[in-house]
């Protein structure tokens, strides 16, 4: 369960502290308050990749601190044992840190671990359900990870085992394959192997890396012709007499004043003395730039040398990076079997033929754990679908033999129909956008307690609903809380009223900076807020007394003294 999140310098948030508690827990607040930033910053703590833009403009580097209690989360526990990262107080503490050079560091207890490391370990500890995530539903071979997930650790164990076998049976058959080529292809195989590996190897390519060598080559390159334009361009800006900045500030200030004399010049005072701010923000941003421009020759050259070494490697192995390091990785198992002299043909044929009987047979087990399980499942999503306000809809789990592959001998595929009377089809056929993100929520409900992880994250699962349907998506939200922490970003008041505990984002200009702040509602600002949701700009008595009758015992026997206002 999450316990508090603390971000610093990403993006327009100087400083955010978050702290969690059990139960439903929303978060509110207008279009461009930065509420997205937290599922950035969340995807960060759980391994997601870092980039250098999320660092706040100004600062070295930008931080995100996650607290997570796992005294009841045996699986994170385990994972964490398999890593050799202790755990104190039932606690894990995931920082991690992102400079403004793209560098990420990552600490787990205090322990530096890689990024592979923590998205095993973020794996156990959140789910977290982006805006676009119930698109995942339209792929049928997404399907049966949401099935096998709801079974739970038995499926999750059969799965590891089949995947591992047919691993076994895969790797005995490149061998067999490789053995069958005959000696002498196999030497001029083995010759022609390892040259590419040294190859590659001598190069030692990175992923990622010929776009920031590109971009570096022409920064390199045009250094003088880039520091001469930039100095041009402060000049008008900032440095000449009479620049723009200067007489920018010039009608700032004087319409400032004016403002006092009549507030109707606000509104048409606000555009320019925002862009004053901005301007000013650029002006640093280019004085900055500029002062890390200077000819560079023999950076120039290495950087050009680079890009013509991985050049060569691209038109040999593949037109990536990570397409080369793949086919290194494919080269270097293929003359591990070729130099294997320990196997002959018939050993590898009677192995295969072992092996692949024990893989039929755990397939079969774990085929036999899904029928054995689709009606329960298909009877616990159907049911919570029609609490969403489908009343008639058909939930149903079908199962087809497949050839049998890492994830075994089916293939899983739901059906649906949200109308009296229309034959259940595959619900990547008929399902819309609404009706995705409310079977993605039954799936969830259904999984809570048996499947998934403590600690549930929505952002926006109110997409496309109103009315009926989103009352409804908030009573299975608070049931879904009865079984695991429950974090949802919205913008609808049905959902936002039902929660246990209500924090407001909002963005707020503080010294010529924007800036995102969050703090936890209490009564009678919980009323102004749900108000804001329902009435928009003009909160007047009818909206305030609708907040209030909405929220209902979630503020009973408190001090409640809303007040009329113009909504922020």
């Amino acid at each position: 369960m999450i316990r508090a999140l603390t971000v610093e310098n990403i993006a327009i948030i100087d400083r955010a502290d978050l702290t969690l508690g059990e139960g439903f827990t929303a978060l509110t607040g207008e279009t461009g308050a930065g509420k997205s930033l937290l599922i950035d910053a969340i995807t960060l703590a759980l391994g997601g990749r870092a980039e250098s833009e999320l660092v706040r403009e100004g600062a070295a580097k930008g931080t995100v601190t996650l607290v997570v209690d796992v005294r009841e989360n045996s699986a994170a526990q385990s994972k964490c044992e398999e890593l050799g990262i202790e755990i104190e107080d039932h606690e894990l503490v995931v920082h991690r840190e992102v400079s403004v050079e793209g560098r990420s560091v990552v600490r787990v207890n205090g322990k530096p671990v890689n990024v592979g490391t923590l998205r095993a370990i973020g794996a156990h500890l959140i789910d977290l359900h982006g805006q676009h995530d119930h698109q995942s539903l339209l792929n049928p071979e997404r399907q049966i990870e949401f099935f096998d997930a709801w079974i739970g650790e038995n499926a999750t164990l059969l799965r590891q085992a089949v995947a591992e076998q047919y691993a076994v049976v895969q790797d005995l058959t490149r061998q067999l394959s490789s053995i069958r080529r005959g000696q002498r292809e196999r030497a001029q195989r083995v010759d022609m192997l390892q040259f590419q590996i040294e190859e590659i190897n001598g190069v030692g390519p990175q992923p990622g890396e010929s776009h920031e060598l590109e971009n570096l080559l022409s920064r390199l390159q045009n250094a003088e012709r880039l520091g001469q334009g930039v100095q041009v361009s402060l000049g008008w800006l900032a440095d000449d007499e009479g620049s723009v900045s200067e007489q920018l500030g010039l009608v700032a200030r004087e319409l400032s004043g004016l403002r006092a004399l009549d507030e109707g010049l606000n509104e048409a005072t606000e555009p320019i003395i925002a862009a004053h701010i901005a301007l000013e923000e650029a002006i640093r941003g280019l004085r900055l730039y500029a002062g890390q421009l200077e000819p560079d020759p023999e950076a120039l050259e290495s950087t050009a040398s680079r890009i013509d070494a991985l050049s060569r490697l691209k038109r040999k192995y593949g037109d990536t990076e990570e397409m080369i390091l793949e086919y290194l990785t494919r080269a270097e198992a293929e003359l591990a079997a070729l130099t294997d002299q320990s196997l002959d043909e018939d050993t590898l044929v009677a192995r295969i033929d072992a092996e692949s009987k024990v893989l039929q047979r755990r397939a079969a087990e774990l085929t036999k754990l899904r029928k054995a399980s689709a009606l329960i499942f298909q009877a616990e999503v159907e049911g919570h679908i029609r609490d969403l306000a489908m009343d008639k809809a058909v939930f149903r789990v079908s199962i087809h033999p497949v050839e049998v592959s890492e994830c075994g001998g089916d293939a899983v595929t739901f059906d649906f129909s949200a109308n009296p009377g229309e034959p259940a089809r595959a619900l990547n056929k008929v399902a819309s956008g609404g009706e995705l993100s409310r079977v993605m929520l039954a799936i969830k409900v259904a999984s809570a307690g048996r499947a998934g992880v403590p600690s549930l994250v929505f952002d926006e699962v109110d997409t496309g609903l109103s009315g009926r349907a989103a009352a409804a998506v908030a009573r299975k939200l608070e049931q879904l809380a009865d079984h695991t922490q429950v974090l949802v970003i919205s913008h609808l008041p049905q959902i936002a009223g039902r929660a246990q505990t209500h924090f407001l984002i909002e963005k707020s200009e503080q010294k010529g900076r924007v800036r995102t702040s969050i703090h936890e509602l209490q009564a009678s600002d919980r009323i102004e807020e749900i108000a804001r949701m329902l009435a928009g700009d003009e909160v007047g008595e009818s909206a305030l007394a609708n907040a209030t009758e909405l929220l209902g015992d979630r503020i009973a026997g408190r001090q409640v003294t809303p007040m009329l206002r113009v909504a922020r």
